[in-house]
């Protein structure tokens, strides 16, 4: 029986000549089918989205009554899509997309199912400048002696990081809210989970996520490690709504996942232990250190624009009397061994790790994420409420708030009236701020092929 989608599909299609038609009949629950025209000796092209998986039949035909298979796909990771060609086609060609539950023979392997390079990339001993392998950033690396970062391992946790197979009902990856070319956070001010329902948390940038002194993770530092971390949103029942025992067998379930943990950990057998050891050391190897600043920092800084450098001295307190080194400090802009509480609000509407604690020193006092790729991490602090740099700058410059907790960085100094400090920039300074942060941005972490995805899509 023809679907009334189909119907309607079918009837754009015989609008013109070479044509895209899909399937009668019922598709796979949660499936569709999109077609585009193309131009030129590209007819169009057929992209199909099917969080189940499954295998396709592409067909052609002349006439709309006789069909024949040309090629059969598997979809690996919920999408799929084919570019289709008109060359050497006679006056009437029509393609069609099947989906026949009799046809699923095809398994996605390590070769078909991804797009790996026959040696590892390297994530083991990234190349990285003389100020990070010595205190104190080397004092902040939360890597632990049990979970060294290699490469078949980190290469595990890449394709883990940007599975759908990941969340309950296959719609949503770890990448969904860490988007690489968002310095791996999410634009939007709340996420989406698996079910369209809002978090209530900005996903925080993970640039560097290696290097935390205190060493936990989430926002309210409720991770005591990364290897926690990485397994609790995929289990949160807003964010992935997976279970990890269902999560294990459908993992094993895939010739290219037992390849893969076999070349990682010796053995085929899926863990918890194993996926949360993988990710964990993909994410560990987000390590940015090729930015403006970064090229700068054996030139004095010389690589600076005049806006620049007066920034990096506000930055530093060298000019005016802002504070932001005290709680961004190092060349990796962390803090040291405190959380921090900036004076976003007072009463505290978020508790951040005083809600995990129930201790009143605890109230209102989050992590606070490297600064490294600012610029592409918007909207800003943990409930996103600041959509620019702008509006960053401009709280700090005359909106702290005071609370019981307020950071001391953030108070006057002694000497002066007690109460909240207030930087009085001027335009050109608050600016200058701007353009500074702006120099921490390295596009190379989100453009390098380790840290995208690895599936394969079609063409």
């Amino acid at each position: 029986m023809e679907t009334k989608n189909s119907r309607k599909i079918a009837a754009v299609v015989a609008a013109f000549a070479f044509g895209v038609t899909v399937a009668q009949g019922q598709l796979p629950a949660g499936s569709s089918i999109n077609i585009a025209r193309g131009m030129g000796q590209t007819l169009g092209s057929i992209t199909v989205n099917d969080p189940g998986n499954h295998v396709w039949v592409l067909q052609t035909s002349t006439n709309f009554i006789t069909w024949a298979g040309v090629d059969s796909w598997k979809i690996h990771n919920g999408n799929y899509h084919v570019s289709l060609s008109r060359a050497g086609a006679g006056p009437n060609l029509y393609y069609r997309a099947i989906y026949d539950g009799a046809q699923q023979s095809i398994l996605s392997t390590t070769t078909n199912a991804l797009l790996l390079p026959g040696t590892n990339f390297n994530y083991a001993a990234p190349t990285l400048p003389p100020n990070f392998l010595v205190p104190p950033i080397s004092n902040q690396d939360n890597t632990p002696s049990t979970n060294v970062v290699t490469d078949p391992a980190a290469t595990l946790g890449r394709v883990l990081f940007y599975d759908k197979r990941l969340s309950t009902n296959q719609t949503v990856a770890c990448s969904s809210c860490h988007v690489a070319k968002y310095g791996f956070s999410d634009p939007n001010r709340f996420s989406t989970g698996f079910n369209g329902s809002k978090g209530t948390r900005n996903a925080m940038g993970l640039s560097n996520a290696r290097y935390y002194q205190r060493g936990h993770f989430f926002w309210d530092e409720r991770a005591a490690t990364l290897e926690d971390q990485v397994l609790l949103p995929i289990q949160n029942p807003i964010e992935m709504g997976m279970t990890l025992p269902a999560l294990l067998p459908r993992l094993a379930a895939e010739p290219f996942y037992t390849n893969l943990f076999t070349k990682a950990f010796g053995t085929p057998d899926v863990t918890s232990g194993r996926v949360s050891r993988a990710l964990a050391q993909f994410v560990r190897s987000i390590i940015s250190t090729k930015s403006k600043y970064d090229q700068g920092l054996p030139v004095n800084f010389a690589n600076f624009t005049a806006q620049e450098k007066l920034g990096r001295q506000i930055f530093l307190g060298q000019v005016g009397n802002a504070t932001c080194a005290a709680c961004h400090g190092t060349d990796n802009f962390v803090p040291g061994a405190v959380a921090n509480n900036n004076g976003l609000e007072f009463p505290y509407v978020d508790k951040g790790i005083g809600g995990i604690t129930g201790r009143a020193q605890d109230m209102g006092l989050f992590k606070v994420p490297s600064l490294r790729n600012i610029e592409l991490t918007a909207p800003y602090m943990h409930d996103g409420r600041f959509a620019t740099l702008e509006e960053v700058v401009e709280f700090y410059n005359s909106g702290i708030v005071n609370g019981t907790n307020l950071s001391p960085p953030l108070r006057t100094p002694p000497g002066q009236p007690p109460g909240v400090l207030r930087l009085n920039l001027t335009v050109t300074q608050k600016a200058a701020l701007v353009a500074f942060l702006k120099t921490l941005t390295d596009t190379s972490v989100m453009t390098d092929e380790k840290f995208l995805d690895p599936f394969n899509y079609g063409n």
